[in-house]
């Protein structure tokens, strides 16, 4: 990613909104470290979206944009170029119908922008009595994070609700493309790089708010009892092998509650790796490594992050 340098003043003169110069990354994370971004702008509609990223690619100058940070690790360093905030209109929600054909049983439509937070959208799908999203409550992350990362839970992942979505591509160019089109596997979908996601329909199937509440009520307490979730993490840390778990490969190589400065194995759940108050990134990429190379050493298996390293290491 390219550095500002001598753009800084041209970008300055070009956004008429506020700018954050070489703010700390660890304020837009869960884990709550990170060095300094060049620049961090919110943006709040697609149109402006538009134009920053068109400025941002006729200057050379390297973008990237960042959810609601759950599922992110930020250097020490911090990160080149400049971070992008969906605010506004992104954080929207809308009923759009409902679908109902003689095939398929009556699905709801339901479009969020790419900057609202997914257990937002699960209550606001939990008072309009619909099913499907309950596996997202106590995800902190936004959706336009989850897609990308297809995230999951309990069986259940997010790729397999998405109808279409909006994308917006590097040139700035926007176009509609349908969710079976966007190429979901465990933890990722298959987009290029740079492809933005604006907004994403999601078809949902009416049902019992009693019965919704009750299984959101049940995923919450599994969470609350199997998982940290009072402590500084990013979720977790590592995607589960093949027909295995991170978390119990961690445990029976006998590192929970293993610790790197302020960085630490959960004593809950061996695949969260917790901020205990003072944690450096570093600390916690030592620790990453460490679980690598002993999990490696002892079952042969190289445990993949799902946790994004932003900017290089």
């Amino acid at each position: 990613m390219a550095r500002l340098n001598s753009h800084a003043r041209d970008l300055d003169r070009f956004w008429k909104g506020r700018i954050l110069w070489d703010s700390p990354m660890s304020q837009f994370s869960t884990l709550k470290v990170g060095g300094p971004a060049e620049a961090i702008i919110g943006v709040s509609n697609t149109q402006e979206l538009n134009s920053l990223i068109r400025w941002l690619k006729n200057h050379g100058i390297g973008w990237l944009i960042v959810g609601r940070g759950s599922n992110i690790l930020v250097p020490d360093s911090g990160i080149a170029g400049v971070v992008i905030i969906l605010e506004g209109d992104f954080r929207s929600i809308e009923k759009l119908m409902d679908s109902t054909t003689p095939q398929k049983k009556e699905k709801v439509l339901i479009r969020a922008g790419a900057g609202c937070l997914l257990p937002k959208l699960v209550n606001y799908c939990t008072l309009q009595s619909l099913s499907g999203l309950e596996f997202g409550v106590g995800i902190p992350g936004s959706i336009g994070g989850a897609i990308v990362m297809n995230a999951g839970a309990w069986g259940y992942e997010i790729g397999s609700l998405v109808d279409k979505v909006l994308l917006m591509d590097s040139n700035g160019d926007i176009f509609p493309e349908q969710g079976r089109n966007l190429g979901f596997f465990y933890r990722k979908w298959s987009m290029p790089p740079n492809m933005v996601l604006l907004s994403a329909t999601f078809s949902l199937t009416p049902g019992s708010i009693d019965e919704i509440k009750a299984t959101c009520r049940k995923y919450k307490e599994l969470r609350q009892k199997n998982q940290p979730v009072a402590e500084l993490s990013a979720g977790s840390f590592f995607k589960n092998p093949v027909a295995d778990s991170a978390g119990r490969l961690i445990e029976k190589a006998g590192l929970k509650g293993l610790s790197i400065g302020g960085a630490k194995i959960s004593e809950k759940h061996a695949n969260f790796i917790v901020n205990t108050g003072k944690a450096s990134a570093a600390d916690i990429l030592n620790l990453m490594q460490v679980v690598q190379q002993k999990v490696y050493k002892r079952f042969g298996i190289k445990l993949e992050p799902e946790v994004h390293i932003l900017g290089g290491v």
